[in-house]
């Protein structure tokens, strides 16, 4: 029997344990709200500071044919009763020129630089004040037209795009299909190739493949940026660069989503293969309808990698492609961010826009995604 001492700290274990994985939790949640918090924010104040977590923007009003901003005059310095509404007209070494709007404050003692008495304000009336007597007036807006000026503000307009079927299309629609194009692409055809190589790698019965799969698997101890050159070397020789092939060809062979697929083929009980072999199943029948069907959670899980992946892949498709006709996302948002340096509020908009297709991917994926980690380094 567990003593009350015992179950207290059993208790205080876990409360500590769930406050530090939500503070870990909230420092990965932090900057996915700031980026969709200013892909919401009018330009001015998207750099401003100190920053401001929800969107909002100073109140405004028209006086002698131009904007001032709106405060609430607090008056801790000369008024016995307040706030009162006033508008901001200028600034100046004195103080802040200011014209009453609403006169629900009443003047106790005049600074010396406003010539005004004792009483009540008047509407209309101006007068300087100190500006730390001034709060301005805020109030939240979203501003959820930017992500359709992120949308047409790449100033791009391309052509013969999609093999020469569209024509003059806006650029970051093209990046965006072409993007969807590539990844899906390469997302099938790694999980495909992958799967092939570590049924036989983990069913299939050959001399030396154990060696085999020892030099495949030493290919990841190689920096993926260190055989880019020579991949390139020969895709140039073969006349293949400025094509979606360079692009999607290359990238669909991947030797760690070999290993992860054959680390969890060999969880699969020998005995199932064995009685499709004896009713007549061929090595592909068995792969097709025995191992596939088994093996969900590990297809998930590599294909979420697979796709996050190549979606957010910068450095391979910069080098094998030069055409704007072809150019995937992520250079579409380093041009992007060239043509607008300032211009951060689009910027996080556009990056919003991106990262919704990788989202969706990992929320129809979840229920596979967490068991296939698990499992997938199971040895059998």
């Amino acid at each position: 029997m567990i003593s009350g001492s015992a179950k207290r700290r059993h208790v205080l274990l876990t409360v500590i344990a769930y406050l530090a994985l939500s503070a870990v939790g909230a420092t990965m949640i932090l900057p996915l709200a700031w980026m969709i918090s200013t892909s919401l924010k009018a330009p001015a104040y998207a750099v401003e500071f100190p920053p401001r977590w929800i969107p909002s923007e100073p109140v405004t009003t028209t006086i002698d044919g131009r904007e001032c901003r709106v405060a609430d005059l607090v008056g801790g310095t000369f008024l016995s009763r307040g706030p009162a509404r006033v508008a901001i007209l200028r600034y100046s070494p004195d103080g802040v020129h200011v014209r009453v709007l609403s006169p629900e404050a009443r003047v106790a003692r005049p600074p010396a630089a406003t010539a005004v008495a004792p009483g009540d304000l008047a509407a209309g009336q101006e007068l300087t004040v100190p500006e730390a007597d001034l709060t301005t007036i805020r109030r939240t807006k979203l501003h959820w037209d930017n992500y359709l000026d992120a949308w047409r503000a790449q100033g791009v307009r391309v052509r013969d795009a999609f093999f020469g079927l569209a024509q003059r299309v806006d650029g970051f629609l093209v990046f965006y299909l072409n993007s969807i194009i590539v990844t899906i692409c390469i997302t099938i055809g790694t999980v495909f190739t992958s799967s092939l190589a570590a049924f036989a790698f983990s069913r299939l019965r050959f001399p030396g493949r154990d060696s085999i799969f020892l030099g495949y698997l030493a290919t990841l101890m190689v920096p993926a940026i260190v055989m880019m050159l020579p991949v390139y070397a020969l895709l140039a020789n073969l006349r293949m660069t400025n094509t979606y092939a360079a692009l999607i060809l290359p990238p669909m062979f991947s030797a760690y989503g070999t290993f992860l697929l054959r680390q969890f083929f060999m969880t699969i009980p020998q005995e199932l293969e064995d009685a499709a072999v004896i009713d007549g199943a061929s090595p592909f029948a068995v792969y097709r309808h025995i191992i596939l069907p088994l093996s969900k959670p590990a297809l998930a899980t590599l294909t979420t990698f697979v796709f996050l992946h190549s979606w957010n892949d910068f450095l391979w498709p910069l080098m094998v492609v030069d055409r704007l006709a072809l150019k995937t996302l992520p250079i579409g948002l380093a041009h992007f961010q060239d043509s607008y340096t300032t211009e951060y509020h689009l910027l996080m908009a556009a990056s919003v826009i991106v990262m919704v297709p990788v989202l969706i991917v990992f929320i129809i994926g979840q229920r596979y995604f967490v068991r296939g980690i698990a499992l997938s380094g199971m040895k059998g």
